[in-house]
């Protein structure tokens, strides 16, 4: 019986990997629909970052970049797969459109570090709160570019609001990481 248990069920590295990236494409997606606007600010806090980093720890840097940036191509190729059922090319070059492209940096940063980091919980969260970081910085940058604002309102507008729950973020998916990294590591 126990033959049978540890018998890979799709025997194909290959095909294992596809499954993997489609698995957290979809997860950022049901993120994308754990929305709660905010009426100070055109940015939504999502649920979709806490997917981001684990698809980069999970899949790596070149796999986990590759689910977000499939998830930032079909939402602007037309699916209603952004936050608020939002897509197309308004909602992908719009004010969030740098949280999005941030999905991906995000991603490759966590999967191209986690192996200098995995040894130590401490570290891999520091390396899962700067990978949110960096989702922060890009989102306010672009918030910035897009609606012609200032260095301080971006700031205001879309990093300071974000910035706890990302964090906290940051911490549950190293949580789930950490707890879970040896029985899914097969996927790479």
């Amino acid at each position: 019986m126990e033959k049978i248990l540890n018998r890979d069920v799709v025997e194909s590295a290959g095909a294992r990997r596809t499954i993997a990236v489609v698995f957290f494409l979809s997860a950022t997606v049901m993120g994308a629909f754990v929305r709660v606007p905010l009426p100070f600010t055109p940015v939504p806090l999502t649920l979709q970052t806490f997917f981001v980093l684990l698809a980069g720890a999970y899949l790596g840097a070149g796999a986990g970049a590759s689910s977000q940036l499939l998830y930032l191509g079909l939402g602007a190729a037309g699916a209603p797969i952004f936050a608020g059922a939002a897509c197309g090319l308004t909602a992908a070059f719009g004010p969030t459109g740098g949280y999005l492209a941030g999905f991906a940096a995000a991603a490759f940063l966590v999967g191209s570090l986690k192996r200098f980091c995995e040894g130590s919980f401490p570290l891999l969260l520091a390396l899962f709160s700067l990978a949110s970081l960096v989702i922060l910085l890009c989102g306010a940058l672009w918030l910035k570019a897009a609606l012609n604002l200032s260095a301080a309102s971006a700031f205001r507008l879309g990093f300071a609001p974000f910035l706890a729950g990302d964090l906290l973020k940051a911490w549950a998916a190293c949580l789930v990481y950490w707890r879970f990294k040896d029985g899914l590591a097969r996927t790479s």
